[in-house]
């Protein structure tokens, strides 16, 4: 791991002042509109899994996370699947000490890093459960000590993510050894010689590595054995024993047992089983095998029509998705040879995957990238070039016959009701995906954020609606009656009708199953659907 100095942090003259915790939650169907902050701000979750949404980065946050954002940073959480998010949150300010004097500083910490190092994750706990528990004394001298508690908690971050030229943490030092056994996996590897390498002792040396792995280190050293005598039996005719000592094994029989137990195949039957598929890359970066000529799949997820268009061999009748949720026991009996599964929840991808290849999707993100990830994965990807190519040149088209009905640097937002009574703006999903375009609308107000920053949609309130309304607005009308009870409530209040749009009869109330729909199929069919509101309108 490289040592090289970045800018230092002037730490002799920084004053770091603590300001409050507290220990926050959503509820599964809270607003998760956005904030800014006013101070330094440590973020650390306790439960939850999602994204969290900044104006500089965007990053996945898991129980245990730790971000430290910045003062006058705009952030916002998505959860995954709705699911509860419980987190710290330490409000603290930092002054420069100059010359006797104190200036405000607020330059990013660790401007190198996103989610923070942070280990051993149990000491970290400790550190901010004791200073939650101590947040609601005001008696002066309790209030000191909380200082006093909170400068260990920055000391205990400073260790661990600043790269200046000093001795390495404990953290730092196993992982340089993960890196040697990941390039010499090969040769004879005990934890004694590890642990000497990282310069710790051997019983801390293994509680730092599962803390970082989640394996043992001989468990992790015979995973990545394994794993590469899979390359060599798949792409090789080299015999057992050949195999076996190319990657560090002495005895080939034992080889074969380590083999059997983490894969439930000897090695001659997992070649055997390969030769008939392919290794494709999914979504979320797992390298699956996956047969080559599926006939029976499985879909999990929004977008059908991606699947139609393609004319992959679906399952009939069996399409599961947010309002069909997946039954691992149906799933099962359905006997898939292929499962194409739309979420972000590792666990549950475990368990699916399970029942036959999975591969994780996005129906939320381009067109473009899904189409050719299907194109590659079922060996069609010139039938998505042509179709991209082919919906592409309609729809220039079709904007090329509408700009007389637009005005210049015109602009339009889409807003939903989803989720009870929450309100999203859309960014570059759905409807939205169709208006901005350079011949187009143009994204409005800090809808332009959204869509430079590739986010789907965006939560925000109704007080807020104003920074994200354009000349043109489309209210899409939800199934849920809760969700349509709410738009109604909307539309029917002083905020909407102060809107410019809606004052000069350029709001459009839609279906959100005729105009919302993602997919390839839906994508086309708007191509019609929108030249026909736009020249009744005019």
């Amino acid at each position: 791991m490289s040592t090289a100095p970045i800018a230092r942090l002037p730490l002799r003259s920084l004053l770091f002042h603590y300001i409050d915790v507290d220990l926050l939650d959503y509820a599964s169907d809270a607003v998760l509109a956005e904030e800014t902050t006013s101070s330094y701000m440590l973020l650390v979750f306790k439960s939850g899994n999602g994204k969290l949404f900044t104006e500089s980065f965007s990053a996945s946050f898991s129980p245990d996370s730790t971000f430290l954002l910045s003062p006058s940073a705009a952030y916002q959480f998505e959860s995954v699947n709705d699911s509860q998010i419980e987190y710290f949150r330490i409000s603290f300010r930092i002054f420069h000490i100059e010359g006797g004097q104190a200036a405000p500083y607020v330059i990013p910490l660790f401007p190198d890093r996103q989610e923070l190092r942070i280990y051993p994750q149990t000491q970290w706990n400790d550190l901010l459960n004791q200073l939650y528990v101590g947040h609601t004394n005001q008696h002066d001298l309790e209030a000191h000590r909380q200082q006093l508690h909170f400068q260990k908690i920055i000391e205990f971050l400073l260790e661990h993510n600043l790269q200046v030229d000093q001795l390495q943490s404990s953290a730092q030092t196993v992982e340089q050894t993960i890196q040697y056994m990941q390039t010499n996996f090969q040769d004879n590897i005990t934890v004694k010689q590890l642990a000497h390498m990282a310069n710790v002792p051997s019983w801390q040396f293994t509680s730092i590595f599962k803390e970082l792995t989640g394996k043992k280190p001989l468990d992790y050293l015979t995973e990545l054995r394994i794993n590469r005598a899979k390359e060599w039996l798949t792409h090789t005719e080299s015999t057992l024993r050949e195999i076996a000592e190319r990657v560090g094994f002495t005895d080939e029989y034992y080889f074969s047992r380590r083999f059997r137990l983490m894969t439930g195949f000897s090695p001659r039957q997992y070649a055997i089983s390969m030769s008939q598929n392919i290794l494709v890359k999914d979504w979320n970066g797992h390298e699956v095998r996956i047969p080559s000529h599926p006939s029976r799949v499985l879909y999990c997820g929004e977008t059908v029509g991606d699947m139609n268009m393609l004319g992959i061999p679906l399952i009939e009748n069996h399409i599961f998705c947010k309002d069909n949720p997946l039954s691992q026991e149906l799933a099962s009996k359905l006997s898939p040879d292929l499962i194409i599964f739309d979420h972000y929840d590792e666990a549950l991808y475990s368990q699916i995957s399970q029942i036959a290849p999975t591969l994780t999707y996005n129906s939320r993100g381009s067109l473009n990238d899904r189409l050719l990830m299907l194109g590659k994965w079922f060996g069609k990807k010139k039938e998505a070039q042509q179709w991209l190519l082919h919906h592409n040149s309609n729809t220039l088209l079709m904007w090329k016959q509408l700009r007389t009905l637009i005005r210049p640097e015109e602009t339009a937002s889409v807003f939903v009701f989803h989720r009870g009574k929450r309100l999203f703006v859309m960014g570059n999903i759905g409807l939205s995906s169709i208006l901005y375009h350079p011949d187009g609308f143009r994204p409005a107000g800090k809808v332009q954020q959204i869509w430079n920053s590739g986010r789907p949609y965006k939560e925000i309130t109704a007080k807020t609606i104003h920074q994200y309304a354009g000349d043109r607005v489309f209210m899409m009308l939800p199934q849920s009656p809760e969700s349509k009870a709410a738009m109604e409530e909307l539309m029917n209040s002083p905020v909407w009708f102060n809107l410019p749009a809606v004052k000069n009869g350029f709001s459009y109330l839609l279906d959100e199953q005729d105009w919302n729909i993602e997919d390839a199929a839906a994508r086309d069919k708007l191509l019609s659907l929108l030249p026909q509101l736009l020249t009744q309108s005019s």
